[in-house]
């Protein structure tokens, strides 16, 4: 299995230095990685970096709550395009999705989906704080939205990526979107027991390891 073609390599942190970036996308472009996913402030730097390497940058939008107000979701996408993002991982309306206001969930993803003028966006659902039933809807508004992509957690929330969970989020999605499963990739053995539950993508800060345990 080419492992590395699945893995955006990840640094989220808010203490992640220039050095650490830069580190960053220096693997991701020797292991040709499928994207790094950074903070916003640092998509300028990962792109100058990675211009050329057909490793993808990646960044967040409403992260890590989802809170925010959809027009500065919005706002958010739109100031990534212009610094050269090739994929976004936003965060849904987690408190819309618990409160059963589906249509907010959607119209959340869709104004972002717009904006993103044709961009991968990958929607965070943020699984450990739904049931299986809001799981399941979340992926039904993300595809209605045009969504490319569902993706289990933020990594900042209280569980990370479980194989039930992307079990279910193939079976909801089919082959409409790609599923990212994130949080908590520490093995080799989770990647793949991840790919097999029908996850086409994983965010990991470990990606190096991965490739290097067998």
């Amino acid at each position: 299995m080419d492992l590395a073609k699945y893995i955006d390599h990840t640094l989220l942190k808010a203490d992640a230095t220039v050095e650490d970036i830069a580190r960053l996308c220096e693997e991701a472009a020797e292991h040709r990685f499928a994207a790094v996913c950074v903070n916003p402030v640092y998509v300028d730097l990962a792109a100058h970096i990675l211009a050329g390497s057909g490793v993808n940058v990646a960044t967040v939008v409403g992260f890590p709550l989802g809170a925010t107000y959809t027009a500065v979701k919005v706002l958010e996408m739109r100031e990534a395009l212009q610094r050269r993002a090739d994929e976004i991982d936003m965060v849904m309306n987690i408190a819309a999705a618990r409160s059963g206001h589906w249509d907010a969930v959607k119209d959340d993803i869709g104004q972002v989906v717009a904006a993103a003028e044709g961009k991968t966006v990958k929607v965070i659902l943020e699984t450990a704080f739904l049931t299986d039933d809001e799981k399941r809807r979340a992926c039904e508004a993300a595809l209605a939205a045009g969504a490319g992509f569902v993706k289990t957690s933020t990594g900042f929330g209280p569980g990370g990526a479980t194989e039930d969970d992307v079990r279910l989020m193939r079976a909801a999605v089919g082959e409409r979107a790609g599923v990212k499963a994130s949080g908590g990739i520490r093995t080799r053995q989770q990647a793949e027991l991840m790919i097999a539950a029908g996850a086409t993508r994983l965010g990991t800060s470990a990606g190096v390891a991965l490739l290097q345990s067998s």
